[in-house]
């Protein structure tokens, strides 16, 4: 039993993943479903609400799709890096709540800065620059960080 539940616990995040695909996989169905019984109606504005009702499943699909892909990604990236030994440690300081100490993630940040400028060509780089960004909470520069990673590494611009 302890050993399921220490899969549990490694797996958190993919089973909370999989759980939030299910429900908006089930909310696209019968977004879509909605969307035809509409368009099948003879008054001409409820064919109207159909048409543009079908929308919210096309884009809802494609964000899903691009969202899980990215995570896949990531997490090839990141076992990658962990088997060469070159994934950050996680060593900075944090609060009793847990969260990291926001001075100690930006001095930190300014090693993975340099070294992302020393190496712009190397997605090892950008990946532990996402980390360092994450790590300071700038979501937004972590996302696009780890957005250029994936893209040097998917189309081989690499350094060994």
């Amino acid at each position: 039993m302890s050993a399921a539940l220490t899969a549990l616990k490694a797996n958190r995040t993919k089973i909370w993943v999989g759980a939030v695909t299910l429900l908006l996989a089930f909310y696209l169905v019968v977004s879509l479903q909605r969307s035809v019984l509409l368009m099948s109606d003879p008054n001409l504005v409820a064919k109207a609400i159909g048409v543009a009702y079908l929308v919210l499943p096309v884009i809802g699909a494609w964000a899903l799709i691009r969202e899980l892909l990215f995570g896949a990604r990531t997490e090839r990236l990141a076992k990658i890096l962990e088997a060469e030994g070159g994934l950050p440690e996680d060593t900075l300081p944090r609060t009793p709540a847990g969260r990291i100490i926001r001075e100690a993630a930006d001095l930190e940040f300014e090693k993975y800065r340099a070294e992302a400028e020393a190496a712009p060509e190397d997605w090892r780089s950008w990946f532990r620059l996402s980390c360092a960004y994450d790590a300071a909470g700038d979501r937004k520069r972590a996302r696009a960080s780890m957005r250029d990673a994936v893209r040097m590494f998917r189309t081989g611009v690499q350094k060994p």
